[in-house]
């Protein structure tokens, strides 16, 4: 039996990069209280931070075949953690704003039927705009956005870097704010759905 206690990070990182579940307990066991820091500082929320925890690490996990580590394990566990703060972040945030343009419309009185066939049209449109994006970039924008792919899933999915996966949602998004201009808000709501 090895004593993973003794290994370095970067032995760590050969052992699980071959399928090695002691090595990446010992990963774990060695960076699972500066991830929740992280992940702490930033959330503020216990719970959250516990979530971020478990989805780094199963991702480091997932990854673990075609894993490049470039500056130290520390420092590619902090930046992803930052990075699934960062879209956990993004969707309470949508879900926030949902909630408060649902309460705002009902303290307005306004007239649910009308709604909905805004929204639908407003949906059409949609719908139509991003069909109309560059086939990658709808792809990817399609995973995030209807399949509820985190970036990390996609980059997986997909085989590429999550920051690539980031610049096609952003270039999406770009787009179809250009193309529904005034419809935006409303388009935030329902994209968020």
């Amino acid at each position: 039996m090895n004593s993973y206690e003794s290994f370095s990070d970067a032995q760590l990182i050969s052992h699980i990069k071959n399928g090695d579940q002691g090595a990446f307990t010992e990963i774990y066991r060695r960076f699972w209280d500066k991830v929740f820091a992280v992940a702490y500082h930033r959330l503020a929320n216990q719970a959250e931070a516990e979530e971020v925890v478990q989805e780094v690490f199963l991702s480091l996990w997932k990854r673990r075949s075609n894993l490049q580590i470039k500056y130290s394990l520390r420092t590619y566990l902090s930046a992803a953690t930052k990075y699934q703060v960062i879209n956990k972040q993004s969707r309470g945030y949508f879900h926030e704003a949902k909630k408060k343009s649902l309460e705002e419309i009902a303290e307005q009185g306004i007239d649910t039927t009308e709604l909905w066939f805004s929204e639908r049209e407003l949906r059409q449109e949609l719908g139509k705009h991003i069909n109309e994006l560059p086939l990658k970039c709808r792809l990817i924008f399609k995973m995030s956005r209807e399949d509820y792919k985190s970036n990390a899933a996609i980059a997986e999915e997909l085989n590429i870097s999550e920051k690539t996966v980031e610049a096609h949602i952003t270039r999406a998004l770009k787009i179809l704010k250009g193309k529904l201009g005034a419809g935006l808000p409303l388009i935030l709501y329902l994209l968020s759905k």
